[in-house]
């Protein structure tokens, strides 16, 4: 008995110790189990409790039942006479405890017991592992690998397992089980599918983090990390500032002959890495965001919602871009605006159509907006070089169709809009021209005589014939 006693406590506490929970929870755990088991061989609906007897060791298992006058549930009830058989100091209102055998609790007990202590050994590690590591979340921890799961990796990280999926994962690295790795902590999940820590290698903190311990100015707050941007395996753009004027915040991260920077490159293996000098004017960011592309105009379009236009050298544009977009991708990342990257020939292309669309008569496409035309439609025709609603209406379907960027159902609505707006321009020109012809029989009426004038004419008319009549 001794040494059974010996092996249960020797066992719970080898299994705290692994698992890192408390002795009382596994404890617990075993009770529960127990009782699970004892309802599941005994059928019976009365109340269970099971409680740990210190002299033996063992886990015993006690029916429940209530003393009263009236009995009602013969399973959970009983009369005081029936009480006092068992115990004689017991009164109305106190309880019996009845042993109930453990001994005969088969296999199928055994197996749901164990069961039941695994459950709860489970929510209590996971319970354990959230409160351990869910204020750790962002941090830099080393790792070695345990096994390989799929596309995923199960690492160490010292008290229990984390999960390394394929999309945290740089497309540059492969690791093999026993390699030590650096990683940071991605996510803290208690339930779930994913229950439990999340580490990553493709996260824009890992670069952080290894700046962090590999930078003295920036560990001591003299330089400090502004943003990171990263696409993991291909790029990353890193802003940092200085807050001591005599302090380079660029050469400080970059190291003497690129020593501290190439430190990490070789961590995240080969990846390219962009140092830039952060700035608060997002026009003077952006410039030097792009690099190492040549910026020749920076135009804020609009400072609420974040829009900046960007215009480069022809030459320029390709370099601007980068890579199927990644430069000005991670560019627009790292500033938190939109951007949009002209040619100096496209732009000036683009000055040239507007220019021509004011210059030409008629009514600007702007007029439409009136009659229901759509603002990003209206854009779409100025881009085509379609600046006034008489081109717009001497257009076909099918010309109209040829506009980049027009779906189907615009050619019906824009149809409509002209229409609309045709249909009120006539409507208001005959408005106009009723009640001038409502008008013209007042306008012929003659002006009233003056006599005054008359008389003038006749007294001179009179006075010529007279001189014309005198002799010379």
């Amino acid at each position: 008995m001794r040494e059974r006693v010996g092996n249960i406590y020797q066992s719970i506490e080898i299994l705290s110790k692994e698992k890192g929970i408390d002795p009382q929870i596994v404890l617990d755990a075993v009770k529960d189990a127990m009782l699970v088991a004892a309802r599941k061989h005994f059928r019976t609906t009365e109340d269970l409790i099971a409680e740990l007897d210190p002299a033996s060791g063992q886990i015993l298992v006690y029916g429940v039942r209530a003393v009263v006058e009236d009995v009602q549930d013969p399973g959970k009830e009983m009369t005081l006479v029936q009480a006092r058989a068992i115990d004689p100091a017991v009164e109305l209102g106190g309880q019996i405890r009845i042993s109930k055998p453990t001994d005969v609790l088969g296999r199928i007990a055994a197996q749901t017991a164990k069961q039941v202590i695994l459950q709860k050994v489970r929510e209590a590690e996971r319970d354990t592992v959230h409160s351990e590591y869910s204020g750790r979340i962002g941090e830099l921890v080393n790792c070695t690998v345990k096994r390989v799961e799929g596309q995923d990796l199960v690492v160490d990280i010292g008290k229990t397992e984390a999960r390394l999926p394929k999309k945290e994962q740089s497309r540059l690295e492969s690791f093999s089980v026993g390699e030590r790795v650096r990683c940071v902590i991605r996510t803290v999940d208690k339930t779930g599918k994913n229950a439990g820590v999340i580490v990553s290698r493709a996260a824009p903190e890992l670069v952080m983090r290894l700046f962090e311990q590999e930078v003295p100015e920036i560990y001591d707050s003299t330089v400090t990390i502004r943003g990171c941007a990263r696409e993991a395996g291909e790029r990353t753009k890193i802003a940092v500032s200085s807050r001591d004027r005599d302090v380079d915040s660029v050469g400080a991260c970059v190291g003497m002959k690129g020593m501290r920077v190439q430190s990490i490159i070789r961590e995240l293996r080969g990846e390219k890495i962009d140092i830039i000098e952060f700035s608060d004017d997002p026009v003077v960011f952006a410039t030097h965001a792009l690099s190492p592309a040549k910026i020749s105009k920076v135009s804020v379009l609009d400072g609420g919602g974040r829009h900046m236009e960007v215009v480069v050298d022809d030459s320029q544009l390709s370099l601007a871009i980068g890579k199927k977009g990644q430069n000005v991708r991670l560019g627009a990342k790292l500033l938190g605006w939109r951007i949009d990257i002209k040619s100096e020939e496209e732009k000036r292309q683009e000055v040239e159509s507007q220019m021509t669309a004011l210059s030409q008569p008629g009514a600007p496409i702007s007029a439409l907006l009136d009659f229901g035309l759509s603002e990003r439609i209206a854009g779409k025709m100025v881009e085509a070089g379609i600046g006034t609603v008489e081109q717009l209406g001497a257009m076909t379907p099918e010309g109209i169709q040829a506009v980049p960027g027009l779906a189907q159902e615009s050619i019906e609505e824009i149809q409509n809009v002209v229409a609309a707006y045709y249909a009120g321009y006539d409507s208001s020109a005959a408005a106009t021209a009723a009640p001038a012809q409502a008008a013209e029989p007042e306008a012929i009426e003659p002006p009233p005589a003056e006599p005054v004038a008359i008389d003038a004419v006749e007294e001179v008319e009179f006075d010529t014939i007279k001189d014309a009549d005198r002799p010379a």
